[in-house]
């Protein structure tokens, strides 16, 4: 793809750009891509140079899938664990490599379209609304953020910098997502009242004290650019690659892992938009026979989350929506025989309840069926909503076409404008289980959408615009 005209004042120095950039006061003054090429901006070129923020663990197989597409250049990689991310180097060996994001943004803006962020849930925000200031397509991974005033953000900034932007919660461009909306738009189940998600997560440590630091940090790793937004903390072991999802400061437990991939099949076929109000049950720690523990820093070992979303266009009143982590699971339908399995992944699933059946689906809406299965030899309903080709592994693809094509040209299946929503939802779910902690129990919060604010427990607004480490500031 072309470059970008050459302008003193589009090409600053490192010291400069920093300056200007989201991690400074002053923000984002760099020029975007779609106003240099006009609008609809489409690059000569069919490939889509793409940089890789994050290119080991989930990031080395969002490369793999973008590459498979073969319409992706992967152009640059970056991440902090040279461990990590040996492999993707050793496959990309024509892709230069970076440890800082915001030194390839400075250097190699030119010369790379998209940004894909495949980093842990506390540095997704910053990193996807620089490169949309920068003009860049984002594809960004599951949650969409860490904190419900990011998600805001991103989805306004994919209108207001006009990116083609993508969640990667592959499972929104399955076809068992729109079978289950054809099949509520038929009225095949009546009104759907109430809803249930759960999964086996977590499969990580939560309900625990913080581990001693660890003087020993890796060579190959750079922890403070690992760190990043989060507060300053001394190494500790095994938090890094992977135990990082069950701490506050960096991941949003079980439904930030498997939320998005659940809760998206009841957004898409019921048209949900915001929580009205959430409350939490939590797990139980025992540090001793007598003593229980209490670790707010850590996620809870299980949850069961009841959140009420308001009446939509497509249903006839508000929508009980029962999430469940740590292995909970709801009651078995009576419609699924003693020994009848649900099909899917086991330990994950999505339920509807309407008033004239129900319907089921497992992780990234596979298995969609109705209940009982018999029913699906005998329903039969019209396609209404097109497929995406290759499904789940046509979501990448999916998001490489749309940045090629140009903004506004494609529909994609999670982005901004739907992927946002939907996290901000799961994100207000996390904030009655933080509510929990606060509170010493339950308690139901009520939420104030157009505002971002709980409405009748204060304390809890600080955990909906987190502050971020000194160095790195992201304005909208």
């Amino acid at each position: 793809m072309t470059e970008e005209p050459k302008d003193a004042n589009q090409n600053p120095s490192r010291r400069d750009f920093i300056k200007q950039s989201a991690l400074a006061a002053a923000g984002f003054m760099i020029v975007p891509r779609y106003v240099l090429g006009g609008k609809g901006y489409r690059a000569p070129s069919d490939m889509l140079n793409v940089a890789s923020v994050g290119a080991g663990g989930k990031g080395e197989s969002d490369i793999f899938m973008f590459n498979k597409s073969g319409k992706a250049n992967i152009a640059y990689l970056c991440d902090v664990d040279t461990r990590r991310c040996a492999k993707t180097v050793k496959n990309f060996p024509k892709a230069k490599f970076y440890t800082d994001w915001r030194e390839l943004f400075d250097k190699e803006h030119k010369h790379f379209d998209a940004v894909s962020v495949s980093t842990p849930d506390h540095n997704h925000a910053i990193i996807a609304h620089s490169a949309m200031q920068l003009g860049k397509g984002v594809y960004v991974q599951k949650p969409l953020t860490h904190d419900i005033w990011e998600a805001r953000l991103l989805t306004e900034a994919a209108k207001r910098y006009k990116v083609v932007t993508q969640m990667g919660n592959q499972g929104a461009s399955n076809p068992g997502t729109r079978q289950m909306a054809e099949w509520y738009d038929a009225g095949v189940i009546g009104d759907v009242h109430t809803i249930y998600c759960w999964t086996n997560r977590p499969v990580w440590p939560q309900g625990i004290p913080w581990p001693q630091p660890d003087p020993n940090v890796p060579k190959e790793l750079s922890w403070d650019l690992w760190l990043g937004t989060a507060p300053y903390k001394e190494y500790v072991d095994k938090l890094v690659p992977f135990n990082w999802r069950g701490w506050w400061d960096y991941g949003t437990g079980a439904l930030g892992d498997m939320g998005c991939h659940l809760v998206e099949a009841p957004f898409r076929a019921l048209g949900l938009q915001y929580v009205k109000d959430v409350q939490a049950s939590v797990g139980t720690v025992f540090v001793d026979e007598f003593k229980e523990g209490h670790f707010p820093d850590s996620c809870p070992p299980s949850s069961h989350i009841t959140m009420t979303f308001p009446k939509t266009d497509k249903t006839q009143g508000d929508i009980t929506l029962h999430w469940m982590d740590g292995g909970i699971e709801p009651e078995r339908p009576e419609e699924l025989g003693p020994n009848e399995a649900y099909g899917g992944e086991p330990g994950n699933g999505t339920l509807f309840i309407g008033t004239k059946g129900k319907m089921y689906a497992s992780t990234y809406s596979d298995a969609a069926t109705l209940l009982p299965k018999s029913r699906d030899a005998e329903v039969k309903v019209p396609e209404k909503f097109a497929r995406v080709p290759g499904g789940a592994e046509g979501h990448y693809a999916q998001w490489v076409e749309g940045c090629i094509a140009g903004y506004g040209k494609t529909e994609l299946s999670s982005s901004f404008d739907k992927a946002g929503p939907l996290t901000e939802a799961l994100l207000m779910a996390n904030l009655a289980v933080r509510g929990h902690s606060l509170n010493g129990g339950q308690i139901k919060l009520e939420w104030d959408n157009e505002n971002l604010k709980v409405t009748n427990f204060d304390p809890v607004n600080q955990y909906v615009h987190r502050k971020y480490r000194d160095g790195f500031v992201l304005k909208g």
